[in-house]
């Protein structure tokens, strides 16, 4: 039987590219995943966009690290993933969001973020035709970009490959077998693998997965539906954020890709929990409405599609990463809040530091933000 240092369970936003990141530091690892292909789960959901702009230095850490990653593969590997560095854009109608926004922009600072609270003509002039009546201004993060899921991570998957990790699909891990509180093989559906390490990379089944351990996360899947129009002559660049509340909605966010295409999406209010990925006939009025509201120019745009997708939810906003307590050599990867895709990368390669014994004083700091055992009370605001 093969010996793994290290099994990824589950082959999506995060399992893939922390799967690359332990073949750059050629840590024998195999990934596994029930789906026939990398990308299956709710990568393929992703919209695209890549954001550093977080109010959790965690998290703006890694996701740092993430656009690096992301606007340079290109250059590095040569595979256009359609990266372009738009930014992003969050948006102050009223004066308590201005207040929220200018508090967030100054800690975000701190934390080595390239992000300024602009005037209304600055946002004039960042997303033409946008609606000025009450509009104060907002944040403009220029570094912050977007790219192509299914792109991205076929690329991942390609380099890892590369570098000698191995993939098995089509397989469901139905225990992870432990001797003495330490973690020593996987048992799937076909077949039993050992390693001396396992991540727990499984998305919206990560508590399913943390109870073959006897632990917890507090994961709770929530439904968000997105869409696409066709395509239109570029005419804005940044990923656009009306945090304004309305009926249904918490906020609702969109950009431009590099074809030309409209990618929108909007976060329930109340949360829908569960994982039905049906697409509704709710959503395309709703937020149909409030995009035209907002840049009238989108009236005449035709939508080609919308799907719904799961976000895997913490009670604060923030990641849970890092080993447990109770079991050696298990790890948590889990809990990303829809935000898999743009943390994904630094999330991979904070995993493969640890398991290389070469953590950082800010992989520290990260990994107590992210820690299971932290006080889940301190809520992400921009989450």
């Amino acid at each position: 039987m093969v010996e793994y240092d290290c099994i990824i369970i589950g082959a999506g936003s995060i399992g893939v590219p922390t799967a690359l990141a332990m073949g750059n530091y050629n840590i024998k690892t195999l990934v596994i995943d029930s789906a026939p292909s990398v990308g299956c789960g709710d990568n393929k959901h992703a919209i695209g966009g890549i954001r550093a702009t977080h109010s959790q230095k965690g998290k703006i850490w890694t996701c740092q690290r993430s656009i690096e990653i992301f606007s340079t593969w290109e250059e590095n590997f040569g595979d256009d993933i359609e990266w372009i560095q738009g930014g992003y854009s969050f948006l102050a109608y009223n004066e308590a969001h201005e207040q929220v926004l200018k508090d967030t922009v100054l800690h975000q600072k701190q934390s080595g973020l390239n992000i300024d609270y602009v005037d209304a003509e600055k946002i004039q002039e960042i997303v033409p035709g946008i609606n000025r009546t009450e509009l104060l201004g907002g944040t403009f993060s220029p570094e912050d970009g977007n790219a192509s899921p299914l792109l991205a991570i076929n690329a991942f998957y390609r380099q890892a490959r590369n570098l000698g990790v191995k993939f098995k699909f089509k397989e469901k891990v139905i225990d992870i077998k432990t001797v003495n509180n330490r973690v020593i093989a996987i048992k799937t559906s076909k077949e039993t693998y050992k390693a001396s390490n396992v991540i727990n990379a499984a998305g919206a089944q990560a508590r399913d997965v943390a109870q073959m351990v006897g632990s917890d996360v507090q994961v709770i899947p929530e439904s968000h539906e997105a869409g696409i129009t066709e395509s239109v002559k570029r005419f804005f660049s940044p990923m656009v954020v009306d945090i304004r509340p309305s009926e249904g909605s918490k906020n609702f966010y969109f950009y431009q890709n590099k074809e030309g295409k409209i990618i929108f999406c909007l976060t329930p209010e109340p949360p829908i929990i569960g994982t039905d990925r049906r697409e509704t006939s709710v959503f395309l009025p709703q937020i149909a409405k409030r995009m035209i509201n907002l840049l009238p120019r989108l009236k005449n745009i035709k939508v080609r599609r919308t799907w719904r997708g799961i976000y895997p939810m913490t009670p604060d906003g923030n990641p849970i990463v890092g080993s447990i307590k109770e079991i050696e050599g298990y790890f948590n990867a889990v809990g990303m809040c829809g935000q898999g895709y743009m943390i994904g990368p630094g999330i991979g390669e904070l995993l493969a530091r640890i398991l290389a014994d070469k953590k950082t004083s800010r992989d520290k700091e990260i990994l107590e933000e992210f820690s299971l055992y932290r006080d889940f009370g301190q809520e992400e605001k921009l989450k």
